[in-house]
């Protein structure tokens, strides 16, 4: 069953995202699996924590130099999604990755606590070093240079908004299997299209 009304995914999302927080309030709800095209060509998956979501799409934070800031620089196609298991529920999304704007990437950095501040300092994302001893004496370091300072957001550091293309939503059975299946894609004219399938087995 389909139709071309302008749904809203997003809602969808803000719906089920607060209900399994609230069922479930041990598990990271916000923990989401990020793929990208590797510079190798393969598909790349690690794991980061959603910061927010709007009705542009989904906002995560990183170091721009990671791997996966440099794959999204050369192909800014992605996926992610969320595997709420406790709640039966599964969110798949793909779209494309965008820096956002430098000022709400400040005022995120802000709000963080000192050492998440400093961390952003200290971890150079996907470098390999020699050793545990590297990292205590960046951190001496930096500790010693913004000392009674205001610390700084590196400017190598800052946030990725998704815009998703498509948003699909599984509803597992508890007592027969079967999946609720509701997809959503984005038309050419910026309306959603909503497919609702019953998937056996």
């Amino acid at each position: 069953m389909e139709t071309t009304e302008d749904h809203n995914p997003m809602a969808h999302f803000q719906q089920w995202f607060y209900e399994v927080e609230k069922a479930h309030p041990e598990d990271e709800v916000n923990a989401m699996i990020l793929s990208t095209i590797g510079l190798d060509g393969f598909p790349k998956n690690r794991i980061v924590l959603l910061k927010r979501f709007t009705w542009e799409g989904f906002v995560f934070f990183t170091n721009y130099h990671s791997e996966k800031g440099k794959a999204i620089a050369k192909d800014n196609r992605v996926s992610c999604s969320f595997n709420w298991t406790a709640s039966k529920r599964e969110v798949l999304i793909t779209g494309k990755a965008e820096k956002i704007p430098e000022n709400l990437s400040e005022g995120y950095f802000e709000s963080r606590p000192e050492g998440s501040k400093l961390s952003a300092w200290v971890s150079h994302q996907s470098d390999v070093i020699s050793s545990r001893k590297v990292l205590q004496d960046r951190l001496k370091k930096y500790k010693t240079k913004f000392k009674n300072k205001i610390i700084p957001k590196p400017k190598y550091w800052g946030g990725y908004i998704i815009k998703p293309e498509t948003i699909e939503f599984i509803l597992h059975s508890e007592k027969i299997k079967f999946k609720h299946r509701t997809k959503y894609r984005l038309l050419s004219n910026y309306c959603w299209s909503k497919n609702i399938q019953i998937i056996i087995g």
